[in-house]
């Protein structure tokens, strides 16, 4: 799974940019400082950092200069600061993309992703049993068969993925696609979406064995 470190100093800029990418299939970390994004930075590899210039303690110029010399990860700036002084000042320091609040969710997508194949970190593919999920395509195979799921159902697919072996309640499922489902989505509406997205990735769907009920809680995928 693709890895990103968000450093933002703006708490509701974390919460809401956190959970958009994590239903993208993307994992998610975040620091609110310069100190805290370098200590991350030290203990785990990370695929991309999404960075604002302006932060709790230093600023992003000074992240971004470390980010590169020590470990080469590719970087794209967040941040207010739109004019032409902080444009070259990043992209000087290696940075690998510019991009200036408030954008467009699928926008900063897009543009990961194309930061991703130019630095070839972009491959990781996620399993479940003997599916295969792509994030950066948005595609689900099965046994080498590519399967065809609706936006809703991929997005319920990487729930689980994200949530492996979690016991999610329904009303926690409902929570995470409320926001991208394009329609009402209420209880019943999400019966009809497990069901279909069984229907397509289960052997038996009867008796599933990828996303498992857990009677009277929720669902659970994995071990």
């Amino acid at each position: 799974m693709i890895r990103i470190l968000l450093v933002e100093d703006d708490r509701s800029i974390i919460l809401s940019l956190t959970a958009f990418l994590r239903e993208e299939g993307f994992e998610v970390e975040s620091a609110s400082g310069q100190k805290g994004a370098l200590v991350l930075l030290e203990q785990s590899a990370f695929d991309l950092v999404l960075l604002d210039i302006s932060l709790a303690d230093g600023n992003g110029f000074t992240v971004c200069s470390a980010i590169k010399k020590a470990y080469g990860t590719p970087v794209i700036f967040l941040t207010a600061s739109g004019d032409e002084y902080s444009v070259v000042t990043g992209l000087d320091l290696g940075a690998d993309d510019y991009i200036n609040k408030p954008f467009r969710p699928r926008e900063l997508i897009s543009r990961i992703r194309s930061v991703l194949r130019r630095s070839n970190r972009g491959s990781s593919i996620m399993e479940l049993g003997d599916l295969k999920i792509d994030p950066e395509k948005a595609t689900v195979t099965k046994n080498g068969k590519e399967l065809f799921l609706s936006a809703l159902e991929y997005r319920l697919l990487l729930v689980f993925l994200n949530n492996r072996g979690v016991v999610l309640s329904r009303t926690q499922l409902l929570e995470e696609i409320w926001d991208i489902a394009g329609e009402f989505v209420n209880d019943n509406t999400l019966t009809v979406y497990i069901k279909r997205l069984r229907d397509k990735i289960e052997d038996d769907p009867q008796n599933p064995t990828l996303i498992r009920t857990v009677r009277g809680i929720g669902y659970k995928a994995g071990d």
